[in-house]
């Protein structure tokens, strides 16, 4: 999903310099958090944001994968890990959990990722998806991190 939602070489530079979370977590007040829930006073009144989205991705394809993902959890009835409520740059690896995902580092990498992902793939459809895939694979030989 992280290729689609950060499209640029350059979006992992925003990723890379801790200017956006990279720690795969939720919290309610945690500005680490990649997915935040505010509190709210009410279950109709709750929102949600997603800080992997990097502005110059396309908020169509964007809200496709995002939906695709989280019902992809509810139908397999993933479990909801605790949410993290403290600084996630601040804690140590043994303190925030070695088993804890981060994103990928650079556009290659979530290209790859997308390359595995039978939810994601499918949720683009398989025209889209290759297309896209060979568009960021070219953006990385003319302009990628070497």
């Amino acid at each position: 999903m992280c290729a689609v939602l950060a499209p640029l070489v350059n979006s992992y530079k925003r990723l890379g310099g801790y200017e956006a979370p990279v720690f795969v977590s939720w919290g309610r007040i945690n500005r680490s958090a990649l997915i935040r829930i505010p509190r709210s006073h009410a279950p109709a009144s709750t929102g949600s944001s997603c800080a992997a989205r990097n502005p110059s991705c396309n908020p169509y394809l964007a809200l496709a994968v995002m939906l695709a993902a989280g019902l992809d959890g509810i139908r397999r009835e993933l479990p909801v890990p605790e949410s993290s409520e403290e600084n996630l740059y601040l804690m140590g690896e043994a303190t925030r959990g070695a088993a804890m995902n981060v994103l990928p580092g650079s556009l290659l990498e979530a290209v790859a990722e997308l390359e595995a992902d039978p939810v994601i793939r499918e949720a683009l459809g398989a025209h889209i998806c290759d297309r896209f895939i060979a568009a960021k694979r070219s953006e990385w030989r003319t302009t990628g991190w070497r």
